[in-house]
């Protein structure tokens, strides 16, 4: 197997971002204990952490979001037809926004 193009710091923070947005039950730890090896400042590995933390709140947020709409439109009985609606077009959501912190995730 070939070495990793990436330096395995980077590789170690990719992990630990992906562990924390995914919610995973190791929440990345052996990969904070490998960047704190490595040197990594804790500024940087805070901001990880932070824009990690984002993307995890933000993808559970647009699915509570969904899950709110379908739950709704369940609930009309289904045996009357809903009357047809017009709906706004919806404004367009930022492909990304900042963290609480203003670190950007893109």
């Amino acid at each position: 197997m070939a070495d990793s193009p990436l330096h395995p710091s980077i590789v170690a923070m990719v992990s630990l971002a992906a562990n924390i947005a995914a919610n995973h039950p190791k929440n990345g730890l052996c990969q904070l204990e490998r960047l704190r090896g490595f040197g990594i400042a804790e500024e940087q590995i805070d901001m990880v952490v932070d824009i990690a933390r984002h993307i995890r709140d933000e993808a559970g947020q647009v699915q509570d979001h969904a899950f709110n709409e379908e739950a709704q439109r369940a609930i009309v009985p289904a045996a009357v037809s809903p009357a047809p609606t017009i709906e706004p077009e919806r404004a367009k959501v930022a492909c990304c926004t900042p963290t609480a912190k203003g670190n950007s995730c893109c």
